[in-house]
């Protein structure tokens, strides 16, 4: 770009705010946290090699969606006989090939790589104990960031980030009174639900097709590099729910903790709350990310959260300022049904964040999309998904002698298509306009491709 500056979305490894690192005040929070990992895994030791993924599981938007299989079968019959013992074992390859045909910069094919492998353990199907989860994941990354190249604030891709190979998260989590209330302890990223959206695995570029881009602003957590964390979760209504997370925020989280192995606390303590209305389902269905099953009739989901962080930042005007936060608004609704109880139909989703503008370089996102399910007469799961991205920058931050930013928009229209029981493909093409917050323009086309294992 010429003559602007270059930005980068957090998930580049660099934040959008400018915090100054305060040490974790906190040794109880420090005590309790490693007190109830070690109660946990003294529960989970028996079963060292076993997993689950929790239905709240934060990989569960990059499985592929509708009835699937695997590529290598069944095993012989052994995975169904896991399955029915509360074990599930998962293994899969997503990539994101993308070209930019149109741009400033030079004609590119940048193909981002990931490899993920889950295990999941329900013990009340193992063991009989009712309501205890047990979930792990790790991944392997790497590829070139098309984002970063054109210089967009918006990444054409929801998973490019950095180039790893690493534990992601792990958990263990209880529920009691038929999941009312839930609590869970280990180590996970608050971006896999707080802020994420909700039709996400029907989307490519990331403020779309994982979570809001900024909200890296307080440093909230986002995956691969999780971080220790505690979450707990109240159902008082039918159709309302009200969540808390706290986690170790670090501004630098893929070289705090390279292998993910070692939970580290060299971080600060970030708040995040959310409540969530659900009408048309029990909110104690209702999880992070939707599939074809939970999409089924008029259904929705209306959030509002909130995120803090008590460490100093350092704002617009080079001074010193105690906390940051941000808010977000977010709703996902079923608009049409062909029958009402079915899922074949037309979706709506909206989302908006603030955080303060003296603070926060990026400081409001606004998203909108829609979503036709099953649109072509084939006998395989597809969708039809147009998306909008609304990018703004604080002109509290705008160097001197530069000219003033403008908003970076984009504009996503993609097609999911299930085309085999192992085998996702998912065409897409995107518009981006005032690259940065510049006057470029770019236009980006590839595909997404997913293979169950």
């Amino acid at each position: 770009m010429k003559r602007r500056a270059r930005f980068l979305s957090a998930r580049d490894g660099l934040p959008l705010a400018s915090p100054v690192g305060i040490p974790m005040d906190g040794r109880s929070f420090r005590s309790l946290f490693l007190l109830c990992v070690a109660l946990g895994l003294h529960v989970v030791s028996a079963f060292p090699q076993q997993p689950e993924e929790t239905l709240s599981g934060p990989d569960s938007h990059e499985t592929g969606q509708g009835p699937h299989g695997h590529l290598f079968g069944d095993w012989g019959g052994e995975r169904t006989r896991l399955q029915e013992r509360g074990v599930n074992f998962d293994l899969q390859y997503i990539s994101d090939s993308l070209w930019n045909l149109k741009s400033e910069q030079a004609e590119r094919f940048a193909s981002w790589n990931r490899f993920r492998g889950t295990v999941d353990i329900d013990f009340g199907a193992l063991t009989g104990v009712q309501g205890l989860y047990f979930h792990a994941t790790a991944l392997w990354q790497g590829g070139g960031n098309l984002g970063a190249y054109l210089g967009l604030l918006t990444s054409p891709s929801g998973m490019s980030s950095a180039n790893t190979f690493r534990l992601d998260s792990w958990w263990i989590e209880k529920r009691w009174f038929d999941e009312r209330l839930s609590a869970r302890i280990g180590q996970f990223a608050g971006q896999d639900f707080y802020g994420a959206q909700h039709y996400a695995g029907s989307f490519i570029f990331e403020p779309m097709g994982y979570a809001l881009g900024n909200l890296f602003t307080t440093l909230e957590s986002f995956d691969p590099p999780s971080t220790p964390a505690m979450e707990i979760r109240v159902v008082p209504m039918h159709n309302l729910y009200v969540k808390s997370m706290v986690m170790a925020a670090v501004s630098a989280p893929f070289s705090q903790n390279p292998t993910g192995l070692v939970p580290q606390f060299n971080g600060t303590p970030v708040s995040v709350s959310e409540i969530g209305f659900t009408p048309g389902k029990k909110a104690t269905s209702v999880r992070a990310f939707d599939n074809v099953e939970t999409r089924k009739g008029y259904s929705g989901l209306y959030q509002f959260g909130a995120s803090y962080n008590p460490a100093k930042f350092t704002t617009a005007t080079a001074q010193r300022e105690s906390g940051n936060y941000l808010l977000y608004w977010m709703a996902s609704q079923a608009l049409w049904r062909l029958d009402p109880d079915a899922g074949k139909g037309l979706d709506g989703t909206i989302a908006y964040d603030w955080s303060p503008a003296n603070v926060n370089r990026n400081n409001t996102l606004l998203t909108a999309g829609l979503r036709f399910n099953e649109p072509l007469p084939v006998n395989f799961h597809n969708t039809m998904s147009l998306g909008y991205v609304r990018n703004s920058l604080s002109s509290q931050f705008l160097p001197s002698g530069i000219p003033a930013w403008k908003t970076e928009q984009g504009v996503e229209f993609n097609a999911l298509l299930d085309v085999l029981p192992m085998l996702l493909l998912q065409p897409v093409v995107q518009y981006y306009a005032n690259v940065g917050g510049g006057s470029q323009r770019a236009v980006v086309f590839g595909f997404r491709t997913k293979v169950e294992f």
